[in-house]
């Protein structure tokens, strides 16, 4: 028995390299070559075609190759008491907290401004710092992380979550008070999980909700944002700017809207990279976990959603 790596069109052979490193004898078969269907008791999925774990009929664990299962959970072929995992790394949520902590800085620094002030050879010293309260949509271990960071440095943040929350140590509030949230802020971070619920919940209705020139910063996920409406607010004052590194197609399509708007700044879905050499441990550590019947790392909850 062994393990299957499906993740189309990626190398993977650091993969592969490091799951050796910790186990030789595990049996691992890479897709499109995998020959031995019935040999498969645990997959390592990244955007994986869609309804191709029916060909395994000894499977019994499922692995994310990063920290997001929303790629999984849309099969919705998977049965449903098949367990899934997920990748939690400290180097995941160092990069991620840094890399929006540059957009919040950048921000408040008038980084872009001076850019193009630079451009025009102005030199303008008034109203060097912009002044910004911080919202983190999603505090679970990744938003915390970030709300943690900003208050150390002084930075006013909030944050908003499912549930009520009590003695949180920052400005908490519960979907329920959605309004008083946008109200007290002027930067969004979007940090949630996609679930069905927060699909699409970043759409022009939400965007009229926020202060007038309410920056947005998306790290969470493409399918968060309905992105034409993302341009219809940007034209309505609602949002003043986004840094976004993540789009519902991927690579952005060269002929899409976002490439033309100052406003608007790009990355290539590279806030958080899952590291093999860290992945692989715990990966290896669920698999004997499954073999011998053991509660597993990083489970996820099938009815939350993560």
């Amino acid at each position: 028995m062994g393990i299957a790596i499906i993740s189309p069109g990626r190398d993977v052979t650091v993969w592969v390299e490091n799951i050796k490193k910790i186990d030789q004898k595990i049996r691992i078969q890479v897709y499109p070559d995998i020959s031995d269907d019935n040999n498969v008791e645990a997959v390592i999925l990244w955007q994986h075609p869609k309804g191709i774990l029916d060909r395994f009929p000894n499977l019994k664990l499922v692995c994310s190759m990063g920290a997001g299962v929303d790629h999984i959970l849309s099969d919705k072929s998977i049965p449903h008491n098949l367990p899934i995992t997920r990748i939690v790394d400290s180097k995941l949520t160092f990069s991620m907290t840094n890399y929006v902590i540059m957009g919040v800085l950048n921000l408040h620094r008038q980084i872009d401004r001076y850019k193009s002030d630079k451009k025009r050879r102005v030199w303008d010293m008034s109203n060097p710092e912009l002044p910004i309260s911080v919202g983190v949509m999603g505090v679970g271990e990744l938003g915390g992380d970030v709300i943690e960071k900003l208050q150390f440095m002084g930075i006013s943040v909030a944050g908003l979550g499912n549930t009520i929350k009590e003695n949180s140590g920052y400005p908490y509030f519960d979907r329920s008070r959605t309004d008083e949230f946008l109200k007290s802020i002027n930067v969004l971070v979007c940090m949630l999980p996609l679930t069905p619920e927060t699909e699409g919940i970043l759409n022009i209705d939400f965007f009229r909700r926020c202060k007038k020139g309410t920056y947005l910063i998306n790290v969470a996920r493409g399918k968060h944002l309905v992105e034409m409406d993302l341009l219809k607010a940007l034209d309505e004052g609602f949002i003043s700017g986004a840094l976004l590194d993540v789009f519902q197609q991927e690579p952005l399509p060269e002929d899409h809207p976002f490439w033309e708007r100052e406003e608007i700044t790009i990355t290539p879905h590279i806030a958080s990279v899952t590291n093999p050499e860290a992945a692989a441990p715990q990966i290896v550590e669920n698999y004997h976990r499954m073999l011998n019947n053991q509660p597993l790392v990083n489970k996820i909850d099938r009815n939350k959603g993560y």
